[in-house]
């Protein structure tokens, strides 16, 4: 199965962000692809108030991202944000298109670096996985990639990709954990991991004065034995690649590490 990981620099626009959806789910189509990932916040991007612009499942821009779904007829995973009944926001993944329109709620919340999401944001609880043409794919969201019990238990649930948008903060030796965890995720999971960041604004001169960056760009795809298969560099680009089950297959025949747990 083809998929595409279209790497983007979202603004604070959420109307401008959705042109980007579309071009992007229009050329990923026309290469054959049947998942398109983009990354975290591409509804918005971090740095701005995000409970002014958070929306329900059922409103315009979820709405508008599962009507260019359906148009291309492939199926769509994209970062915005929804309301939470504490008052804060949840960090979502909108997953639309082939009869499909639900969300994943990111998890574990960046609260290292010294930041704290959880201060705005509030965590889900449950671990979400799509059946398409005969391959479960998982979900995660960036600062969840540091927690191998999830990507076991969406192995456990069936997946064999696990599709992994993000929008990884700029820092020392964050690019190297970045593809360092992206492949060992898929060393524990026998899995694809297919992780879609963020572009590094600087990378096209869409940084804004003051701001700091969203994303450091190389979307990377790592095979169930832990090889980087495809990488992008900094600049917005989309990478496409084929899945193939054989591959999954094989690793878990030779490294079975998911029949050998016993903790």
């Amino acid at each position: 199965m083809r998929v595409a990981l279209c790497q983007i620099t979202s603004t604070a626009e959420p109307a401008a962000n959705l042109a980007l959806v579309r071009d992007g789910v229009a050329r990923a189509a026309s290469e054959g692809a049947r998942v398109v990932v983009f990354p975290e916040a591409t509804m918005c991007r971090f740095g701005v108030p995000l409970g002014p612009v958070a929306e329900p499942l059922d409103g315009p821009w979820a709405t508008a991202v599962g009507e260019i779904a359906q148009e291309h007829g492939v199926l769509v995973v994209a970062g915005m944000f929804t309301p939470a009944e504490d008052g804060r926001v949840r960090n979502t993944l909108l997953v639309t298109g082939d009869g499909r329109h639900l969300g994943y709620d990111k998890i574990h919340l960046f609260d290292a670096f010294g930041f704290a999401e959880s201060r705005t944001v509030a965590p889900g609880d449950k671990p979400v996985t799509i059946e398409l043409d005969g391959v479960t794919f998982g979900v995660a969201t960036c600062y969840d990639v540091r927690f191998p019990e999830l990507f076991r238990a969406l192995a456990d649930l069936g997946a064999t990709a696990i599709l992994l948008p993000a929008s990884w903060g700029a820092g020392e030796g964050k690019r190297e954990q970045w593809e360092l965890l992206v492949r060992a995720r898929a060393l524990d999971s026998t899995c694809w991991v297919l992780a879609c960041g963020q572009a590094d604004p600087a990378a096209s001169g869409e940084r804004p004065q003051g701001t700091a960056p969203t994303g450091i760009g190389h979307s990377t795809v790592a095979d169930p034995f832990g090889r980087v298969v495809a990488q992008l560099a900094a600049a917005p680009e989309m990478l496409l690649v084929d899945v193939s089950g054989d591959v999954v297959e094989q690793a878990r025949q030779a490294i079975p590490v998911l029949a050998n747990r016993r903790l």
